[in-house]
């Protein structure tokens, strides 16, 4: 037998009103890996910042390749081999890629030298990046291949993954799956999070499950099915959504001709942009990342006003209104970055919530904010969408990915839009928060609201959608009945088919 390359002995870490981990132990051996499950809040993160000397524990012993381990600093796990891939990108948007990734290396070689080794890695990989590129222009995907690429560049005995493909496509995951795959038989032992229950079981050779704060099983996770494997991690048995009869209603959002050149030297123009959406009626928008995702956003909330054609909320023509004016009117925006974009990492939640519903609540009036009434808000988003934290005064960035999700979701969806247009709604939330943030669009819809979901996860547009479109280089194909679409025809428009005649006639 290879011997224990990480052992965990009952760590133990509290903070004031919970205990994040409750005498946890796990071992991993060398080319292992190794997944780490359990629901939002179940203390994931605190225990891989402890192996990787972010945070340190109250209790219990760790050991590394047999000796005594206790980093007090990341840098001192990364001299020990120690390396970690964030759910959270800790990457400056100001400056370029390989200025990104020196940051993060004690030794670094000459820039130049440097630029050529992150472009001969990305390309091995499968995820090519230009090292030259300034992070803010780049998409999320893009963001999580730097962090992806800055890690890999360290050769790490031990690589801690936590979330790495939320934001990846198929296409990519499969890469990475391989890379890892790679990294194993070479002796890597990793450490894998991930709320994508079938990628575990694609990829990892064993599980630990934890549940507020304790171990609760280790187990091969091949033998279990995606569902027993999210009952055990949330203690209960799962519903799926429930689809509720809808009565589709007058027009809510007609776009028309809607184009608008690049928001930056990288990203995408909008093409004539054209479709509509009535009340009550889910349009699922589908595309590899890049493709103009962030800017179909920007430009349907109001933070971007587009150069050409035209937008109407109901009769209301909303062309050159910002996103408070849209508020006002009842469009409701849950962007794809959640920590900086939707929630302001240094505010609490209190704060965060009055950010995007003083206008549509009326939270504030005549410039004096009323805390009274934002604070119940705030409460009320925690309470409905078990959002876990001590209290509303807790800092957005205090939040686990997967708790701030649900409160940036469940502010948007308690403001009871007329429109709302939401980015990856379940983006690193576990399987009970993901049904959950899906039954909450289904009802919203059911209440009379249009909703358009902006995701890469194609099952879960599947799922709730009524409509199907897909973005491609800026352009949007024509929505069509979700229903009627094979997941091959899905596929052919994502790639740039741009109606279904063609999708036919390629298939």
């Amino acid at each position: 037998m290879t011997a224990d390359f990480l052992t965990l002995s009952n760590l133990t870490k509290s903070y004031p009103r919970v205990i994040a981990n409750d005498h946890v132990s796990l071992s991993i051996k060398p080319g292992q890996i190794h997944a780490l499950l359990g629901e939002n809040g179940a203390g994931k993160s605190t225990l891989v910042k402890i192996i990787y000397g972010l945070v340190q524990p109250d209790e219990g012993e760790m050991q590394l390749a047999g000796q005594p381990y206790q980093p007090q600093s990341p840098a001192q796990a990364r001299a020990q081999g120690v390396g970690m891939v964030f759910q959270h990108f800790s990457l400056f948007e100001s400056l370029t890629v390989a200025e990104n990734v020196v940051l993060g290396m004690e030794n670094s070689p000459p820039l130049s030298l440097l630029q050529s080794r992150i472009t001969e890695v990305s390309q091995a990989y499968g995820l090519p990046l230009d090292p030259r590129r300034i992070v803010r222009d780049l998409s999320a995907g893009e963001r999580q291949r730097v962090e992806i690429i800055r890690c890999l560049l360290q050769d790490p005995k031990l690589l801690i993954m936590d979330e790495p493909t939320s934001v990846l496509t198929p296409s990519e995951v499969e890469i990475l799956f391989k890379t890892l795959r790679k990294l194993s038989a070479q002796g890597t032992a990793i450490l894998y999070i991930s709320h994508k229950l079938e990628e575990i079981r694609q990829l990892c050779d064993e599980a630990t499950i934890l549940r507020r704060g304790r171990w609760v099983a280790h187990l091969d996770p091949k033998e279990k099915t995606a569902n027993e494997l999210a009952e055990l991690m949330v203690g209960a048995t799962l519903n799926a959504p429930q689809r509720h009869k809808r009565t589709q209603g007058p027009v809510t959002l007609a776009v028309k001709g809607l184009s608008q050149p690049p928001l930056t030297p990288f990203s995408p123009a909008l093409k004539n942009i054209s479709f509509t959406l009535q009340q009550g009626e889910i349009l699922g928008v589908a595309g590899v990342a890049g493709n103009g995702q962030d800017e179909l956003q920007l430009a349907l909330s109001g933070e971007a006003l587009s150069a050409a054609g035209t937008l109407y909320l109901g009769e209301k023509d909303i062309s050159q209104m910002g996103p408070n004016a849209r508020r006002s009117l009842g469009l409701a925006s849950a962007p794809e970055e959640r920590l900086g974009h939707a929630a302001a990492p240094d505010m609490t939640l209190v704060e965060n919530a009055l950010l995007s519903a003083s206008a549509r609540l009326a939270l504030a009036k005549y410039g004096l904010i009323n805390w009274s009434k934002t604070r119940n808000f705030a409460g009320e988003i925690i309470a409905k969408f078990d959002v876990r934290t001590p209290s509303t005064e807790v800092v957005a960035r205090a939040l686990s990915g997967g708790n701030l999700q649900k409160f940036v979701v469940g502010r948007e969806i308690m403001q009871k839009p007329k429109l709302l247009i939401i980015n990856q709604p379940t983006w690193g939330v576990d399987a009970a928060a993901a049904s959950a943030i899906r039954q909450a669009l289904l009802d919203l819809a059911a209440q009379g609201a249009a909703v358009v979901v902006i995701s890469q996860d194609l099952d879960e547009l599947i799922e709730i959608s009524d409509q199907f479109a897909a973005l491609y280089e800026g352009g949007l194909s024509e929505p069509c009945p979700i229903e009627d679409l094979s997941f091959e025809e899905i596929g052919l428009l994502i790639g740039g088919v741009q109606s279904r005649e063609n999708t036919h006639a390629t298939a």
